[in-house]
Formats: structure tokens, C-alpha cells, sequence
């Protein structure tokens, strides 16, 4: 799946890409393939490799123990702000508040 032109090209001066809250909740429901509104982690995986990432099952095991808060074993639309600082270190998203 390419990424061309699937995200709003906003870089910071680090390098990092930028998103806002919204952008960012957008961008990782495309890999809800499900479509049942939540996150697997095999999901959140597809997600990492989308964006060049590799060991996607071991960042995906860190992210998912910061983010899933009721332990369920899916990231769900209110637990989805927990990813920020996963998206930053592990995406090289930068999620933006305005």
C-alpha cells in the first residue's frame, strides 16, 4: 500500500512528519481492516511497516502496553491520544495540538 499523497506532507525542522490529533486518528483507522473501530495490533504493525519501521512485532508490544489501558487487546478511539509518543519514537510521526 503506498503512502503517496494519503497524509498531509507537514515536516517539522527535525524531520519528523507533523499531524494534528485528527489527522493522525484518520491516517491510523486506514488500517482498521476490520472496520470494527479499533486497533489490533497486528493492525498497529501494518501501520509501523507502512511507515519503514522494522521489528514492527516488538515496537508494536511497547506501544500497545502504553496505549491499551483496559487491557483488552485493542487500541479503541479514546485510548488512541496514547500513542503519541509511540508515534513519535516508532512512526516518525510527530502529533501536533493546535
Amino acid at each position: 500500500m503506498a503512502i503517496k499523497n494519503s497524509y498531509p506532507r507537514n515536516f517539522s525542522s527535525d524531520g519528523k512528519l507533523q499531524m494534528n490529533t485528527e489527522e493522525f486518528k484518520k491516517w491510523l483507522k486506514k488500517f482498521d481492516t476490520d472496520k470494527d473501530g479499533r486497533i489490533s495490533q497486528e493492525e498497529l504493525r501494518e501501520a509501523v511497516r507502512e511507515m519503514g519501521g522494522w521489528f514492527t512485532k516488538w515496537k508494536c508490544k511497547g506501544g500497545f502496553k502504553s496505549a491499551d489501558k483496559d487491557g483488552d487487546g485493542f487500541i479503541e478511539e479514546n485510548e488512541i491520544n496514547n500513542l503519541k509518543d509511540f508515534a513519535l519514537k516508532h512512526l516518525g510521526i510527530r502529533v501536533i495540538t493546535y
